[in-house]
């Protein structure tokens, strides 16, 4: 079967920190607010040709993880990005922006900003945030439907500032003192439910490169809003059926918004734990996540699912009869859905429930092996119709991350699935190419 060139970014959270990772010698850990530790993955990444680097993004700190792990503590997503621009050319550079909190405005400027600097290369990935209320004067996190509400009218505000100020209004012509036609310069006079913007933003677009947008929607209304906008959508998808579903769901849905099904690209996370043998993947695995106690994976389920196991037996089913109703309020519907469904399917005793990614990570699609374990995955995975590309995400060591870039990226080249050479210098051109 002909393969089918993917759309494959690289995740700036350093995961293969998370856990005990970063205990390791040669992680570097020290570095991690600073640039050279991502100036250095950033350029690895543009030499294997990837489509682009993205840094997610939060605006709270969850403090008690922080006493044995790195957690999300980070630079902001856009600065970040704006320094790596000035050290690569090629690769496309996606920003972590929530619309829950910050104006369309301000949103509008930074992304343009970073579009004008790397010459075309910026992305927007869309979040609407699960945490962080209180730091913003909100005593609750609005709902799902009410952030995806708002996510919608901040995108449409944030578009239209974007095109009220077009590359073409700008003539700079010396010799009759025009500077800039402003005939073509026209506020966007946005007044709705959420929002009352004038305009125009006060930033000329870039030419007429098209900014890509990115949205990790998995609740209905997130996957309706992610389909209404996004060029691609990141995913937690942890086995083959949950993609290939998801990715119909939001096909379908695409057009029923009017656009075209492949206008939606699904980019699941996929989880790397590498090394050169199974065996030393498999410890890498579990040398990660041995200090996470059995305690706190026992309090995720229960958060998730309200589903108390303290008691349970390592040996004793889980079953679908044993979970509760859904619980009214969720940290995260995504997740809580990803791990009802794998005791509805599976049903598995609880020692090994213990140790699924729905539970221990973010549920993503998880390789533990050897390269030629991740080109196979890889390889399945797209020839059943189940990706239009992937976010790598390294666990477990340095090693892994540069086993990612180094090894595995260029095999996936030589097969096919990834370009061997950039055909165009911005980010629109790498995604709709």
């Amino acid at each position: 079967m002909a393969h089918k060139q993917l759309h494959i970014g690289m995740s700036l959270a350093p995961t293969w920190l998370s856990g005990d990772g970063w205990r390791h010698e040669g992680s570097n850990i020290e570095h991690t607010f600073g640039t050279d530790f991502f100036v250095d993955i950033a350029r690895r990444a543009e030499a294997a040709k990837l489509d682009f680097i993205f840094r997610p993004d939060s605006l709270f700190l969850n403090a008690p993880i922080m006493e044995t792990s790195p957690g999300f503590g980070s630079l902001d997503s856009t600065v970040l990005m704006a320094a790596l621009a000035r050290e690569t050319s090629k690769i496309g550079l996606l920003s972590t922006v929530s619309t829950t909190f910050m104006p369309p405005y301000v949103v509008a400027r930074q992304i343009m900003s970073l579009h004008q600097i790397s010459n075309g290369r910026a992305g927007w990935n869309i979040v609407t945030a699960l945490d962080g209320n209180e730091n913003f004067g909100l005593e609750t996190m609005p709902s799902s439907d009410e952030r995806y509400a708002r996510a919608a009218e901040f995108t449409e505000v944030v578009r239209s500032l974007w095109e009220s100020f077009p590359d073409a209004a700008l003539k700079r012509d010396r010799q009759s003192g025009q500077f800039a036609d402003t005939s073509l310069i026209q506020p966007v006079h946005h007044e709705g439910a959420h929002f009352k913007v004038k305009g125009p933003l006060n930033l000329p677009s870039y030419r007429d490169v098209a900014i890509p947008l990115f949205q990790a929607g998995a609740s209905p209304a997130g996957r309706s809003f992610a389909a209404s906008v996004a060029d691609a959508i990141f995913s937690a998808t942890p086995d083959l059926d949950a993609a290939i579903d998801l990715r119909k769901d939001l096909r379908s849905l695409a057009e029923s918004h009017g656009r075209k099904a492949d206008d939606v690209r699904l980019l699941p996370g996929l989880s790397l734990y590498l090394a050169p043998t199974r065996k030393e993947a498999e410890e890498l695995f579990i040398y990660t996540h041995a200090r996470t106690s059995r305690a706190r994976k026992i309090a995720s389920i229960r958060d998730m699912t309200g589903l108390d196991l303290t008691n349970w037996a390592d040996d004793q089913p889980v079953k679908a009869a044993d979970l509760p109703p859904v619980p009214v309020v969720l940290r995260s519907k995504t997740h809580a859905g990803l791990l009802r469904r794998l005791i509805e399917r599976e049903e598995p005793v609880l020692r090994d429930l213990l140790h699924r990614p729905e539970v221990i990570s973010a549920g993503h699609w998880q390789v533990i092996g050897t390269v030629d374990d991740a080109v196979e995955s890889v390889k399945h995975w797209q020839e059943a119709g189940a990706i239009d590309g992937f976010i790598t995400a390294p666990g477990g060591s340095s090693g892994s991350m540069n086993l990612a870039l180094d090894e595995l990226m260029p095999r996936l080249s030589e097969i096919g699935l990834l370009r061997s050479e950039y055909s165009g210098n911005t980010l629109a051109n790498h995604i709709y190419e």
